[in-house]
């Protein structure tokens, strides 16, 4: 579940919206998300997923008959269970069984769900072409990011999800110290000089999770260079990602970078967790 979803059911509770909780209550074998995943179902408006498919279009349904009830002025309806075999009763090829939980969102309290932990925390610093579409990926995952600049300009008007927070100070290689242990840094800011200080200040500290650097081999090369002439360990510097991005993805389109970057930065906290 994202941070968002959460959000954005204390919000539909406040205003008292009618709506429905889908949740994923247990499961057996394999199926399409893991049990506490959570979807919410209004009139005309539907957020989150359990798996999609032909399970997530029965959930859909009965989650609007349950909400057709929830205006009549007798006693509001009570939570329910449907029990789903994937297979032999909707034909998806997953096999296993999932029992969904559904709950009128005024019988429940969004303010309890156990919430996702973060897959990881990030410090991304930059707010220019690339930036901005990893942070448009970014908002859909369940992480905690640190989005720096010193260019308030640069930062889009809309503001971003809640669990991207943007900061905006001149010093910004200071910000690496902010970080927790074990965290992730993707340095893509408009300055190589900036890299680099943001860069030997992560190598410096050596407890990172991930620490990727966008640019070429060349820039790889001359970047350790300097850092080798400052004692930075030959094994930390290994440890450096630049060029960014998995293997196979070619093409120099921000959101290219981003898509490949992402897939990269979630390949390396799998590995971490």
């Amino acid at each position: 579940m994202t941070p968002d979803l959460r959000l954005q059911a204390l919000a539909w509770r406040a205003a008292q919206r009618p709506a429905v909780v889908v949740e994923v209550a247990g499961t057996r074998g394999s199926v399409p998300r893991e049990a506490g995943t959570r979807m919410l179902v209004a009139a005309g408006e539907v957020l989150g997923t359990i798996g999609g498919g032909h399970l997530e279009l029965k959930a859909i349904e009965a989650a609007q008959r349950l909400l057709a009830r929830v205006d009549e002025p007798r006693q509001p309806p009570e939570p329910h269970e449907l029990h789903f075999a994937l297979g032999p009763s909707l034909g998806q090829c997953c096999g296993g069984a999932v029992t969904l939980r559904l709950t009128p969102l005024a019988a429940d309290d969004p303010a309890r769900w156990d919430t996702t932990p973060p897959r990881f925390r990030l410090q991304l610093y930059g707010a220019g072409h690339v930036g901005r579409a990893i942070v448009r990926l970014l908002e859909g995952l369940p992480c905690r990011v640190q989005w720096i600049d010193e260019r308030a300009r640069e930062f889009p008007a809309e503001p971003s999800a809640p669990h991207i927070e943007r900061i905006c100070v001149d010093a910004v290689e200071a910000e690496v110290a902010q970080a927790p242990p074990g965290a992730c840094y993707l340095v893509l800011t408009h300055s190589h000089d900036l890299d680099m200080a943001i860069t030997e200040a992560v190598l410096k500290r050596g407890d990172f999770a991930w620490l990727g650097l966008i640019g070429s081999a060349t820039k790889r090369a001359r970047f350790l260079r300097r850092f080798e002439a400052r004692g930075i360990a030959p094994a930390v510097l290994a440890r450096m990602t630049c060029p960014i991005g998995v293997p196979g993805i070619t093409g120099k389109e921000p959101e290219v970078i981003a898509v490949a970057a992402v897939a990269q930065l979630l390949q390396a906290a799998s590995a971490a967790a």
